[in-house]
Order: C-alpha cells, then sequence, then structure tokens
C-alpha cells in the first residue's frame, strides 16, 4: 500500500498553529527572518524550545550555523508581516523596524512575545532540519490575541 502524502498534508492541516518568524544573521551579520508555525515548547527546565525549518529554506545556514536565533510570536494584527517573511530573503529588512538584544538578532516589535535563543542541537527530520534552542531572554506582551495558521490559511481566536 503506498503513502497518500496529500493526505497526510490535508490532516495536519486540521492542526491550528501559532505563526512565528524566526529570525538571525546570516555570516556576514545581515539579518535574516522566515515566517514559521512549526515551533514548540521542548522543556521548562532547562526552558529549551524547537524550530522546524525546511531544507529548502533560503536562509537556513544562518539558523543551522549560527549559533543563536530569535522566535517572534505573533499577533492577530500581523498577518502581513507573516506573508512578508513567507517569501524571498531578498531585502526583508531593509526600512523594517527592529531592536536587538544580546545576540545582535533582530526582535521584531508588536509582538505578542520575543524569546532569544542559544542553538544546542540540529536533528535531521525528512525534508526539514529540526532547531533546538535554549531560551536566554523572554520579552511578552501583557495581552492579545496570536496569528493562527489552520487549513492552509490564516485564522484568529474566535473564528467559527
Amino acid at each position: 500500500m503506498s503513502f497518500d502524502s496529500s493526505k497526510f498534508r490535508k490532516a495536519l492541516g486540521f492542526f491550528a498553529t501559532g505563526v512565528t518568524i524566526i529570525t538571525g544573521l546570516k555570516h556576514d551579520n545581515e539579518p535574516v527572518g522566515v515566517t514559521v508555525n512549526a515551533f514548540a515548547s521542548v522543556s521548562l527546565d532547562p526552558p529549551l524550545v524547537l524550530i522546524c525549518l525546511a531544507n529548502t529554506t533560503g536562509c537556513l545556514d544562518a539558523f543551522c550555523e549560527g549559533e543563536r536565533f530569535c522566535v517572534n510570536i505573533l499577533s492577530e494584527s500581523q498577518q502581513a508581516l507573516s506573508e512578508e517573511f513567507a517569501g524571498p530573503q531578498e531585502h526583508k529588512f531593509r526600512n523594517r523596524e527592529f531592536v536587538t538584544w544580546d545576540s545582535g538578532c533582530p526582535v521584531l516589535p508588536g509582538c505578542l512575545a520575543n524569546m532569544e535563543c542559544t542553538r544546542t542541537a540540529i536533528h535531521e527530520g525528512g525534508d526539514h532540519f529540526i532547531v533546538i534552542g535554549h531560551v536566554d531572554r523572554i520579552e511578552h506582551a501583557e495581552d492579545g490575541r496570536p496569528l493562527l495558521y489552520y487549513q492552509s490559511g490564516y485564522g484568529r481566536t474566535g473564528d467559527a
């Protein structure tokens, strides 16, 4: 019996996920970022998170070879930002407001939460790389609603 990958993809679409932008630095310290919905907590003690990046991600080296990265958890008002970072890498940070913390990686404003991480492990996982990071610093909003991704489209909490 052959495996039906389209059926698998459709089944996974029933799992709603939050939307993040993962930011880092290339070898020349140029900032890069990519929209990622494959993000999860791994451990509370020590504080570990994981991100999954397709092995075709244009800025993959920044996350697999770079030691630090930031996770920016998007609010429901940041759909356009998510769409911008889902495309090719060229000039994503030109004329874009951001701050930096200890790592120098971009921290995007207006997010529900921002986490600065140190990469601790990388694992191959099929057509993706699983990057595990130790959370070194966290800032978060006091309230807000997350941007969600569900059945190949954006959604918000409370949507029917």
